[in-house]
């Protein structure tokens, strides 16, 4: 029998892709960190490892170099599933020796089972590229897009010439995938109650508690709620869920690592993003494939704040125009239409709130929502900003992931709820 170690430590997803594999004859083990698949691996002997990356006392990418610094493991398979907003992890799992990489929220069994059976059974993906189902890059700037990953493993990767892999069954025929997915969709849906209950309560928890390590351990606790919600999401082909909390999952470990940016302003993105994911589980629906490319604005007269804005939409796959001249985005407001618009609020000329004011009596962008990122954070600011008809504000200086998590909650909550105004 083939052999598949799967290393994830949400339960439930490793008992999904449990079940996929062994509906398929195959013969699957789990654990549920790096440290204790190392031990697996020696006693198991896998054909192919099923790896995330986000994992307790040693994370994928040093499961990966151990495993590749060991000459029998050296040619083993190894699917690995990260974050989209971690493009960092994706190229350090690539350069460790992954075979394949895929975005958690948007990875779906059908190109999981696929991406196994050809690289189990002995079909090079560097001669046969079409076979295996690649991770597109970040060309379209859709909201949902799946993230870059790995090219087609090396050949030294691939079970070509392995002996183990001369020493396998014949491949077994492809099952239909349409019963799994509808399972996938009813166990998600029913689950939909205990999830949104779990998520508020992990908020209020992290929200109200004064003791530092107790909340710390409330914020561990809620990242690994979203975690496992973001695959869940993605299996279940929820993609807008999947896309706000794979966001939400990065910026709850961003603020593990670093607490001392636990603030006013990213308690209230978290609070936020968490009440948002409820709306979407009331109003979204499955769907596949990528929604048209959203059109972003970015006005702000400092150089490199500019920059930094465009970067933290780029985290999100989102593209963007960016204009440093306020009359200008005036001008180019009256003429198109836009789903987001960010503003500093001190500019010359046409200050923020003024520039709004004037966006909110052009038609075409009447509804579009405006985020205000600036410095000015005093509740005066705040409140004007709010009557002048911004959607949401965020204050410099700012994480990269709050500023995406925002655009990506405005433009999802302009195209599913496109009768609200936007403030």
């Amino acid at each position: 029998m083939t052999r598949i170690l799967i290393i994830e430590d949400d339960a439930i997803i490793g008992h999904i892709y449990r079940t996929c594999l062994e509906k398929e004859n195959y013969t699957v083990e789990t654990c549920n960190d790096g440290r204790t698949g190392l031990d697996q691996v020696r006693e198991f002997d896998p054909h192919a490892i099923l790896l995330d990356l986000m994992l307790p006392t040693m994370n994928g990418i040093e499961f990966l170099k151990k495993l590749r610094a060991q000459i029998q493991f050296a040619a083993v398979p190894v699917v690995v599933f990260t974050n989209a907003y971690l493009p960092n992890m994706i190229k350090e799992a690539t350069s460790a020796g992954a075979s394949q990489v895929y975005n958690k929220a948007s990875v779906t069994p059908k190109q999981l089972l696929d991406c196994l059976h050809f690289l189990v059974y002995g079909i090079n993906p560097a001669s046969a590229p079409s076979l295996i189902p690649s991770i597109p890059q970040h060309s379209s700037g859709t909201v949902g897009a799946e993230t870059p990953g790995s090219p087609p493993p090396p050949a030294n990767y691939g079970y070509v010439a392995s002996a183990k892999a001369a020493s396998l069954p014949q491949a077994p025929p492809r099952p239909d995938g349409a019963f799994l997915d509808s399972q996938l969709y009813k166990s998600f849906v029913a689950a939909k109650p205990e999830t949104i209950a779990g998520l508020r309560d992990l908020l209020q928890e992290f929200m109200n508690v004064g003791d530092e390590p107790a909340r710390d351990r409330h914020l561990l606790e809620l990242y690994r709620k979203v975690h496992a919600l973001t695959a869940r999401a993605g299996l279940a082909k929820f993609a807008d869920i999947a896309q706000i909390s794979s966001a939400l999952e990065v910026l709850l470990k961003e603020l593990h690592e670093q607490p001392k940016h636990i603030n006013v302003s990213t308690r209230r993105t978290v609070a936020q993003s968490v009440e948002f994911i409820g709306e979407l589980f009331n109003a979204s629906q499955p769907r596949c494939g990528d929604v048209p490319a959203p059109r972003i604005l970015v006005v702000d007269d400092d150089v490199l704040s500019r920059r930094a804005i465009v970067h933290a939409l780029e985290r999100g796959n989102l593209k963007s125009t960016a204009v440093e001249d306020p009359m200008v985005a005036l001008q180019m407001v009256s003429e198109e239409q836009f789903d987001l618009i960010v503003l500093d609020i001190q500019m010359p000329g046409l200050d923020g709130f003024e520039l709004c004011t004037n966006i909110r009596a052009l038609p075409s962008n009447q509804n579009t929502p405006v985020l205000f990122v600036t410095s000015l954070t005093d509740f005066k600011n705040r409140a004007r900003a709010t009557v002048c008809g911004g959607a949401d504000f965020v204050a410099k200086p700012f994480f990269f992931i709050e500023v995406t998590i925002k655009a990506v909650t405005l433009i999802l909550r302009k195209r599913l709820f496109p009768r609200a105004k936007a403030a």
